[in-house]
């Protein structure tokens, strides 16, 4: 059974040891990216929600939740606007083609429905093209894709 905990002081260094697959750094930032990224959204004022992935006490993975948009996003989507974002997923590279990647995916959706933020429309969240893995586990949960791009990656949509 796994279990969401939230990144703090005495888990980042365990989180910041994981990683993907050589062949996958094209598709998901560092954790340390992340956490910073949360870190600089959440003193900007912004929603960022950062979580260890855990089997029992072994840390397995990485996921954040975000909500609306960052002051200083430019180019933001516009589904962005007042809604929640699956921001980030990563398995380690040990751990993954066990089922904790679609586990994490439950867990966070169980965690927006809790609308933290306030209720929401959507979640989204993109991928690179390429990504077909993300691509076919988010289509799992109901994420269609809208047409729309963050960048060069596709943004898929879930209704809440």
């Amino acid at each position: 059974m796994i279990r969401l905990e939230a990144v703090n002081g005495k888990n980042v260094w365990e989180l910041l040891k994981l990683s993907v697959e050589d062949s996958q750094r094209e598709f998901v930032a560092s954790n340390d990216t992340s956490i910073i990224e949360a870190y600089t959204t959440i003193t900007a004022h912004g929603y960022a929600y950062p979580f260890g992935i855990y089997d029992g006490d072994i840390p397995v993975g990485f996921l954040m939740i975000g909500f609306d948009k960052d002051d200083y996003w430019d180019d933001a989507p516009a589904i962005a606007t007042g809604n929640y974002n699956l921001w980030r997923l990563m398995i380690d590279k040990k751990y993954q083609h066990k089922g904790y990647g679609a586990q994490a995916v439950k867990l966070a959706l169980d965690f927006i429905k809790s609308f933290p933020c306030g209720r929401a429309e959507y979640c989204w969240l993109s991928y690179e093209p390429e990504n077909e893995t993300a691509k076919t586990l988010y289509a799992k949960y109901g994420f269609v894709e809208n047409g729309d791009m963050d960048g060069e990656e596709i943004i898929a949509v879930l209704k809440l």
